[in-house]
C-alpha cells in the first residue's frame, strides 16, 4: 500500500512543470508541499488577499474568477485535476486579483511562494516552464476575450462546450462524454451570456440530436458536428 509521502512524489512528478525535476528536487517540491482539504463551495482564496502561494490541484474542480457588489459573477477559468494556480504569486503579484472557490469537495497542495521562487533560482529550466505555462494561460485567456467580442451567444456556448469536450471529455466511438459539476448558470458565466440564453441554445442542441445533456453530464453526439 502507497503511503501518503510516495502518493505526493508520484503526483508532483506526473505534473508537467516537475517532469524534468531529478529525485532530490522532488524530494524538496515535496517537502515545501502542504496538503488541503476545501469542500464544496470553500473559498481557497479572494480577491484582494495577499498573494503568498501557489496552488496544485489533486481532486475535485476549482473555479477562478470575480463576484461584483451587484451579484454578478464571471468564472474565468473552470480547473481540473493537475492544474496549477494561483502562480501569478511568483512574478509578482501583491494581491490577489481574482477569487478561487472549490466546485466540488477537492484536495490540493499548496506551495509557498518564497519557497518555491528560491527552488527556481536553482532551476532554471523550472523558470521557463513556469513562463511557458503563464504565456499559454495568458493566450487562452487573450482567445476567450477575443471570442467574447466577435462571437454570438451560441457561438460562445459552442466553443465551451468543445473545450470542455478537449479538456475532460471521454471518448466512445464518436461521441464524447463531458462529467461536470457546472449548473447552467455557472456555464453562463463562463460564456458572458444569460442562464436563459444557455438553456435555448442547450435545447437546440439537443432538439438537432447534436447533444444529449442532464444535470451531471453532457454527451457530444459527434463533435465534428457541433457547429
Amino acid at each position: 500500500m502507497k503511503t501518503l509521502r510516495s502518493n505526493a512524489t508520484d503526483f508532483l512528478r506526473n505534473l508537467p512543470l516537475f517532469q524534468t525535476l531529478n529525485e532530490n528536487e522532488l524530494k524538496q517540491v515535496e517537502e515545501m508541499s502542504t496538503l488541503k482539504h476545501c469542500i464544496k463551495q470553500e473559498v481557497i482564496f479572494e480577491a484582494g488577499a495577499a498573494s503568498q502561494a501557489v496552488y496544485f490541484l489533486i481532486k475535485g474542480i476549482v473555479k477562478i474568477g470575480a463576484v461584483y457588489d451587484d451579484g454578478r459573477e464571471v468564472i474565468k477559468h473552470v480547473l481540473y485535476p493537475m492544474a496549477m494556480f494561483g502562480e501569478l504569486s511568483l512574478v509578482g503579484e501583491e494581491r490577489r486579483q481574482d477569487t478561487a472557490i472549490a466546485m466540488e469537495d477537492t484536495q490540493l497542495y499548496i506551495i509557498k511562494a518564497e519557497a518555491f521562487r528560491k527552488l527556481m533560482q536553482t532551476n532554471p529550466d523550472l523558470s521557463m516552464r513556469l513562463l511557458t505555462l503563464i504565456g499559454n494561460r495568458l493566450r487562452r485567456t487573450e482567445s476567450r476575450l477575443e471570442s467574447l467580442i466577435l462571437k454570438d451567444a451560441r457561438e460562445r456556448i459552442i466553443d465551451f462546450l468543445r473545450d470542455s469536450a478537449m479538456k475532460q471529455g471521454k471518448r466512445i466511438g464518436y461521441e464524447m462524454l463531458i462529467k461536470h459539476c457546472l449548473t447552467q448558470q455557472d456555464i453562463a458565466n463562463i460564456t458572458g451570456t444569460s442562464r436563459q440564453t444557455v438553456t435555448s441554445v442547450l435545447n437546440d442542441l439537443k432538439k438537432s440530436n447534436l447533444i444529449y445533456f442532464n444535470r451531471r453530464s453532457i454527451l457530444i453526439r459527434d463533435l465534428a458536428k457541433l457547429s
